[in-house]
């Protein structure tokens, strides 16, 4: 007889990030798995979040209690509602030898949240696993979101359901959040260090109004005596585009090596509410 070597070809690499979703809407990709070998391999999905051993295995320090400081919870937050937040089409089947087979990805989050994450396993003949795929994905509530920078929060969140805050004096509720952009100068090099932040207008059909989602970005006088500049701070953006805004540092003549600058800047996201992110700036110069 002769042995043969099953092998297959995925269209994705090892993450498959489906964006951000308005809560309570639906989002969709497609992963293609080509049979490249020669004889019929039957295949078989799973899901890290309905894993029969996630218990157990969930008997650990969270992650963000470690020292560490790598974030690697493979089940992000799930649904309120019960429901897998995602799911996948076939979950069991064969792809004839030079054949392909299409898996339906569906991100479904009921509630806000930034850290949805899954694993897909991909097994053949029931127990050879052959790809491994960590999806991701976020909701809002609201048609804008501001991605970038250092994560300041914990992955984890509640299940509680908890009462949105109450509007003052009957405005929309305001958001205030922190976002960290670290810029790191190499010592000696003619170009500045550089970090950027992305502004994003979401699509969807829960979505009635198209008001524009507008941006600014404000640090004051502060920011260029710290040797900050910056690139695109303001706009409007229509559904469905992003906008970055870049952030350059050269470190200033008198600057004290033993103090790195640390300077902040507001970025007033408006919507359907208005939004405040108090952005820290934080350089330093770094050898080659």
């Amino acid at each position: 007889g002769h042995g043969v070597v099953p092998s297959t070809e995925c269209s994705v690499g090892e993450v498959l990030d489906m964006g951000y979703v308005v809560a309570g809407d639906t989002e969709t990709a497609t992963v293609k798995i080509k049979n490249t070998s020669n004889l019929t391999l039957p295949f078989s999905v799973q899901l890290e979040s309905l894993s029969p051993t996630r218990d157990k295995d969930r008997q650990k320090i969270p992650s963000f209690l470690t020292p560490s400081l790598q974030r690697t919870e493979i089940v992000g937050t799930q649904n309120y509602n019960g429901f897998s937040v995602f799911s996948i089409s076939p979950t069991e089947g064969k792809i004839e030898a030079g054949m392909s087979q299409d898996f339906v990805v569906t991100f479904s989050p009921d509630h806000e949240s930034l850290y949805y994450s899954d694993r897909l396993k991909v097994l053949l003949f029931g127990k050879q696993t052959a790809h491994e795929i960590l999806l991701k994905g976020a909701a809002r509530d609201h048609p804008m979101f501001v991605e970038g920078g250092v994560p300041l929060d914990v992955p984890v969140e509640s299940l509680a359901v908890t009462s949105p805050v109450k509007a003052l004096k009957g405005g929309p509720r305001e958001a205030v959040r922190s976002l960290l952009l670290l810029l790191e100068y190499v010592e000696g090099s003619a170009e500045p260090a550089r970090a950027e932040i992305t502004v994003g207008a979401m699509q969807s059909p829960l979505l009635a109004a198209k008001k524009a989602v507008e941006f600014s970005l404000e640090g004051g006088a502060e920011l260029p005596r710290a040797g900050f500049a910056l690139d695109g701070p303001r706009g409007a953006l229509e559904r469905g585009q992003r906008q970055r805004i870049g952030v350059s540092w050269v470190p200033p003549a008198d600057l004290q090596t033993s103090d790195p600058p640390l300077v902040s800047a507001l970025l007033t996201v408006k919507g359907d509410i208005t939004e405040s992110y108090r952005v820290l700036l934080m350089a330093r110069v770094v050898s080659a």
